[in-house]
This record gives C-alpha cells, structure tokens and sequence, in this order.
C-alpha cells in the first residue's frame, strides 16, 4: 500500500512538475514528423493484464513495430527522437501509467506478450508486481540499444543474452525489493541520465 502512495502522489507531482517539458516535447514531436505525440503500445502489466504504455512516439508514424526491439542508429527513429531518446525523456508519459496504477517508479521493465510468452514461467513469478519505468535492469543495459547494434542478428542476441539477464534481475528485485531499493534505484537512474 505505501508503494502504491509513493507512487500516485510523486506520479501527480511529477506530471505537474514536468509540464512545461511535456508541452515543450510534444510540439517538437509534432514539428518533426506527421503523426500522433504518443507512442502507445500493449505490454503485459501485473498478473498478466495488459495495458497500454505510453511514451512520446520517437518513430516515423508510419514505422512498422516489427521487430519489437530498436537498435541504436534504427532508420525508423526520427531525429528528434533520437534526442528524446538519448536523454530519456521520451519515458515521461509513462507517469499517466502509473497514475492510473498500471505501472509504478520502479519495478520490472513490461515487455511485449511475445517475450512474456517465450519465458512465460518466469513471468509468472516477475509479473506479481507492477512493471516499473525503471530497475536495475535499466540501469545495467542503458546502453542496451548499443549492443544490439553490434550484433549480427538483434532479435536473438535480445532473446539469448539480454532478456534473460534482465529477468534474472526482475526476479531477484520481486523476491528482495523494498522501498529502500526503490529510491536506491531511482537515484541512480537519475545520476546516469
């Protein structure tokens, strides 16, 4: 219940807080490409319930989502989106998500129901709690787009080397988290942004 607080009253004050830089990156999404300001896509949230995660949309509107991941320097990122991305403020929507109590601070990044269906017991014991927009895993991979990169088949480096190192730490933050790592995690977050 005090994460749930924690995280509707600092969800509240953050998307106050951050309007201006809101408003500001929704006109320079709108300036840079036709299209939606939102990227809105289905993950697999708490007990398997899927939602929508909300970002601001780093894409061409006209980008196909296939494949799931992005690599750095992908075509389909738009040049604004590059920046929003670099600094990560394309995440900031995320904040109406866990107002809504779809999401929270910190826990388990949500992924698609493709990965979640391929390690599906795994996420059976991950998915007790709220995804997060950040964990340990964020902080590890920041440069995550990088390493895909540099493999020579994307897809399946995320499958066999990143995934199952991300929900290694997923499944140690569910069985050891509290809210002291919580604000361990934030902070680093924000140092490394």
């Amino acid at each position: 219940m005090g994460k749930r607080i924690f995280d509707l009253v600092f969800s509240m004050l953050g998307l106050i807080v951050l309007s201006p830089v809101i408003l500001v990156a929704a006109v320079g999404v709108k300036l840079s490409s036709s299209g939606p300001v939102f990227f809105r896509q289905e993950r697999v949230g708490r007990h398997f319930k899927v939602f929508h995660i909300c970002k601001f949309r780093t894409m061409r509107s006209d980008a196909v989502s296939d494949p799931p991941i992005t690599v750095y320097g992908d075509p389909r990122v738009t040049r604004f989106g590059r920046f929003l991305r670099r600094t990560k403020l394309d995440e900031i929507p995320q904040l109406f998500n866990v107002f809504k109590g779809e999401m929270s601070f910190v826990g388990p990044r949500p992924e698609v129901q493709f990965y979640v269906d391929r390690f599906r017991a795994d996420y059976e014991e991950i998915l007790k709690v709220r995804p997060g927009i950040t964990d340990e895993a964020s902080i590890e991979f920041r440069h995550e787009g990088a390493l895909l990169a540099a493999a020579s088949d994307p897809q399946e480096f995320y499958v066999t080397n990143i995934l199952p190192r991300k929900i290694e730490l997923a499944r140690h933050y569910v069985n050891n988290g509290h809210l002291l790592d919580d604000l361990s995690i934030i902070f680093r977050t924000l140092i490394h942004l």
